[in-house]
């Protein structure tokens, strides 16, 4: 998945909106609730690779990080609620899909 694709999808879904909140850096992307103006992505890059950071229930980080290589305790951010997506080539973009729709509805309110 390229940035664009993340991006895409996440304005797929409703009323959200990308923001850039780094005044320095016009890659990283925060995708957000019209609402409430809440990140449900946060889409960097970090030492060449691209990472895409979605809140997660705090009970199914420990199992996502177990099964899944590419899905790390979050960068820079709380790690009990939020995991970084490593984007490699051999990751699973369904699992990718379903973790910013998670992110979304978790953020909703």
């Amino acid at each position: 998945m390229t940035r664009e694709e993340i991006m895409k999808y996440c304005l797929s879904l409703p009323n959200t909106y990308e923001d850039y909140p780094f005044p320095e850096d016009n890659f990283s992307v925060t995708m957000k609730h019209v609402n409430n103006n809440k990140w449900f992505a946060l889409i960097m890059k970090v030492k060449d690779k691209l990472y895409v950071n979605v809140k997660t229930n705090p009970d199914y980080s420990d199992i996502l990080r177990n099964t899944y290589s590419y899905i790390i305790p979050a960068y820079h951010m709380n790690k009990e609620h939020w995991n970084t997506i490593v984007i490699e080539e051999n990751i699973d973009e369904d699992i990718v899909k379903e973790l910013i729709e998670q992110s979304y509805e978790l953020t909703k309110k």
